[in-house]
């Protein structure tokens, strides 16, 4: 009895640490109006951070993080954030962010910024009082994920290779943000980005180096919306996940956009497997006409040799009712070395439902489902013209 309270001890003891600050996220406001005595200690443990970068389920961190050291969920708007934006920013604009990390908990590893673009599901996060579900919250993740801002997006900008990564493992990617070289003699790890003097920004353990980079703003309108930092650690099983509350303008494929006062008359997400796979349903009445039909984009991240070709079957017409041979096939047109991602886009009725799995036919035709159970959907009713489900191969 006594090692394993030793254990849980160290286990919550772990100094790893940091956050967003510019644009000022949930959690330094939550800091700065005196809710969080330790902004730097929202974090997201024990998970597999490293070398998969979207492997980890975020539980009730969601993509704005939990602190559990004084219990403060953000995903949860209050009197102090998430009712108002803290930046506005234009589609299009390469602009600066910024997120501190801790003298004593810099672990190295990789970050990355990101904005979902489905609002009936960052409309979860911007309702006063209402907190989102574990499942609601990784629904909304793996959205994030899939608007992910790209380093390499930004022109002139050095988007290296992880040095504590090795080509072949799924870290081995530019997309993200690197750190440098956790066990560096100088500029090591995350604080060697800027190389800023400590106590650049403020952590409450050890003091703080500023961690600064730009990004391109996406095509996209929102009046309030979210930009979501996640950093996953090299040394650690840790990720840390802040947001920022933020507006968008002059995007010219924005969906439906809202303010903070939106009600929500339904929500519901229920996960269907293990593998980082939910799905959502989510009604809004913020809009006068709800739409009728949605585009509905279906991401697969699995491992492919040439050849091989990835279809989408399911219970409805659209999808081939259950026909190996109907079904339609997803594209690799993003498929690259470091992202192993297939994707398709469909249109559905709004609150159709329906059960689906994805198959893979290799070169010769030999056809391969995957493992039980079946995956099930609810298309969203409401304003969102377009939703992203995420899955991972099983």
């Amino acid at each position: 009895m006594k090692s394993l309270a030793i254990l849980a001890f160290a286990a919550t003891t772990v100094l790893g640490h940091g956050y967003l600050t510019i644009p000022s996220s949930r959690v330094r406001k939550g800091y700065e109006a005196g809710k969080d005595s330790c902004p730097e200690c929202t974090i997201l443990e024990p998970v597999s951070a490293w070398p998969d970068l979207d492997a980890a389920q975020v539980g009730r961190s969601g993509p704005c993080g939990y602190n559990a050291r004084v219990s403060v969920d953000y995903n949860t708007p209050t009197d102090n954030y998430g009712q108002s934006v803290v930046a506005t920013y234009t589609a299009g604009d390469t602009v600066s962010v910024q997120w501190c990390v801790d003298n004593n908990g810099d672990h190295g590893g990789m970050f990355s910024y990101r904005v979902c673009q489905n609002q009936t599901l960052v409309d979860l996060f911007l309702t006063p009082g209402y907190t989102p579900t574990n499942d609601e919250k990784q629904a909304a993740e793996d959205c994030f994920e899939a608007g992910l801002l790209k380093c390499t997006d930004v022109s002139g900008q050095s988007c290296g290779y992880n040095p504590d990564c090795t080509s072949g493992q799924a870290c081995y990617r530019n997309d993200w943000y690197t750190c440098n070289a956790f066990s560096a003699d100088s500029n090591r790890a995350c604080q060697g980005v800027d190389g800023a003097a400590l106590g650049s920004c403020y952590t409450s353990i050890a003091g703080g180096y500023t961690v600064t980079k730009k990004i391109k703003i996406p095509n996209y309108s929102s009046n309030h919306t979210l930009l979501s930092l996640r950093w996953n650690s090299f040394q650690t099983g840790q990720v840390y996940l802040t947001c920022a509350d933020i507006a968008i303008t002059g995007g010219s494929t924005g969906g439906s956009t809202t303010s903070k006062a939106t009600t929500l008359s339904t929500s519901t997400t229920t996960k269907v497997s293990s593998t980082n796979t939910v799905t959502t349903s989510a009604t809004s009445t913020s809009c006068a006409t709800p739409v009728s039909t949605v585009a509905v984009t279906f991401n697969e991240i699995v491992t492919t040799s040439y050849g091989q070709t990835v279809k989408l079957a399911g219970s409805i017409a659209e999808l081939g009712s259950w026909s190996a041979s109907s079904a339609p096939s997803l594209s690799a047109a993003q498929y690259t070395t470091s992202n192993h991602l297939w994707t398709y886009t469909v249109n559905l009725a709004a609150g159709t439902s329906f059960t689906y799995k994805f198959i893979s036919v290799a070169s010769d035709g030999t056809v391969t489902w995957e493992s039980d159970p079946n995956r099930s959907y609810t298309v969203p009713s409401g304003c969102a013209s377009a939703v992203t489900v995420s899955n991972t191969w099983r």
